[in-house]
């Protein structure tokens, strides 16, 4: 069994037990509080008992993890010798970075299908009408073995469904044309604003995430997350998509000795703001069973409030940086953050909370029985590995001496729904519920064979070890699925 994580002192040492990692939890305080130094030191922690990390690095702050911290930092210095920390090595960490546009770190891409039509809606911003008619559109083209993997994808199977709109109509009910032409302009402005490189392939493994070094130590995989962050919902749904992923794919692993994965969600208010009661209630459900798959969730936020109670509630591990009572809300969250915590007779909590400095914090976590202990005021340890970001030759190096250098940087364009639709003949024959000639240019056959018909096509789709996967790849993911249902094949 791993060694505690020693991640604070106060009366006694508290520890991050690994068995109880991945009961969840909570970082949160006021800007400038001490939040990102936490998350850093933690991660730390888990690394060196072999758990990976997934971390989004919001403000650029987090790539120094993979360099050994300054001897000459005065802060972390001070720090040392105030808790005697007598074992005290700067070292750094194995790092993998991930960028979405693929300038700071490794492309990460999904496919169109996996994202799935919840998520969409809730990323192109659809009133009820229009996310109906994008889950017929997904439908649609799960009926008819039609891949979704990139925006083009998406792109023609909108123009074709909303071309044809009245022969889906008895199979599949009223699409309105206002609403294909709503979802059409928000995957424009998706494209502009970079969309066309998250979606694609190769989409992401997520065992690439779970790795660990020579050391046995678990990889701290940051995300840069700095220009996601001008399109906070678009930095939500990817990471939500993410977490579904996790929850679909790991198996069930029950109560592990350490968790596979500690998943760690910066600026958790974003993934709540406006979010359907219906998207509320998979997140829960995600956060609630996702620890049987041996993963940990840690929100980290500027406010308790931030979280709805439904999901705080799931949160064990908790870390309460200092919070601010300057109007009648700010004092609401600091009597709603003292409740949280279990009682301890020689600390006013609530008082507490506003009283501490910065690197200080109200820490529970649980013990050897699943029992949240009681909050201790005390001072979290500093990192060991450098505070700040690394120059931009240090990750260049970095991403070019990873194990997974060259598989993501290359795009993959096979065969799905565009090049299906662009290509489909107009010859008569048998064909699939709805799907009928473009008007495009028909596929010239081979000498001595007859054009292969939309049925045919279908068909060896269906057929084909490709085919034998739509299922596990259009059902969805447990956001996104049509049937509720959030198994993979």
């Amino acid at each position: 069994m791993s060694d505690p994580i020693l991640i604070a002192k106060g009366e006694t040492d508290l520890y991050l037990l690994p068995q109880m990692a991945n009961r969840h939890g909570l970082v949160a305080g006021a800007t400038g509080t001490g939040k990102t130094i936490s998350l850093q030191m933690i991660a730390e922690g888990l690394s060196h008992i072999g758990v990976s990390v997934f971390m989004a690095d919001v403000k650029g702050d987090l790539s120094g993890i993979s360099q050994p911290g300054q001897s000459n930092n005065p802060k972390v210095n001070e720090r040392v010798q105030l808790l005697k920390l007598t074992n005290f090595v700067f070292q750094g960490y194995p790092v993998i970075y991930w960028d979405v546009f693929g300038e700071q770190g490794h492309p990460i891409r999904a496919t169109i299908s996996e994202m799935g039509p919840l998520l969409l809606a809730r990323l192109f911003d659809l009133n009820d009408t229009q996310s109906a008619v994008l889950s017929l559109v997904f439908k649609i083209a799960d009926d008819n073995g039609l891949l979704l993997l990139d925006l083009k994808d998406l792109q023609a199977m909108l123009q074709y469904v909303g071309n044809n709109a009245g022969q889906f109509q008895t199979t599949y009910g009223n699409i309105s044309a206002a609403s294909i032409g709503a979802v059409q302009r928000s995957l424009m402005t998706l494209e502009q604003q970079g969309g066309d490189k998250f979606f694609g392939e190769p989409a992401l493994n997520l065992e690439d995430m779970m790795r660990t070094d020579s050391n046995g130590r678990g990889t701290i995989n940051i995300l840069a997350a700095d220009k996601l962050m001008l399109t906070p919902k678009t930095y939500a749904t990817f990471l939500l998509w993410l977490l579904s992923e996790l929850f679909e794919r790991l198996p069930e692993v029950g109560d592990p000795e350490k968790p596979k994965l500690v998943f760690f969600f910066d600026e958790a208010h974003l993934l709540f703001t406006d979010a359907p009661k219906a998207l509320l209630e998979k997140i829960e459900q995600v956060v609630r069973l996702i620890r049987s798959k041996g993963v940990g969730v840690y929100f980290i936020s500027q406010n308790p409030l931030d979280i709805p109670e439904m999901v705080l509630g799931q949160l064990s591990n908790r870390v309460q940086h200092a919070l601010r009572a300057f109007t009648p809300l700010d004092q609401k969250a600091v009597k709603s953050a003292a409740q949280t915590f279990r009682t301890n007779p020689k600390l006013d909590v609530a008082q507490a909370i506003t009283e501490l400095s910065v690197g200080e914090a109200l820490v529970s976590t649980l013990d050897e029985k699943g029992m949240p202990g009681i909050v201790q005021r005390a001072f979290m340890l500093p990192p060991t590995s450098q505070i700040g970001p690394v120059a931009p030759v240090v990750r260049q190096q970095i991403i070019q001496s990873s194990p997974i250098y060259g598989h993501y940087e290359q795009v993959i364009d096979r065969e799905s729904a565009y090049e299906k639709l662009q290509g489909r003949t107009a010859k008569p024959g048998p064909a699939a519920p709805g799907m009928q000639q473009m008007g495009t240019a028909p596929v010239t056959p081979k000498a001595g064979k007859p054009a292969p018909t939309a049925f045919d096509q279908v068909l060896k789709v269906a057929n084909s070890p490709i085919g034998r996967q739509v299922e596990r790849a259009l059902v969805r993911g447990l956001m996104g699925s049509l049937l509720g249902t959030s198994s993979r094949r």
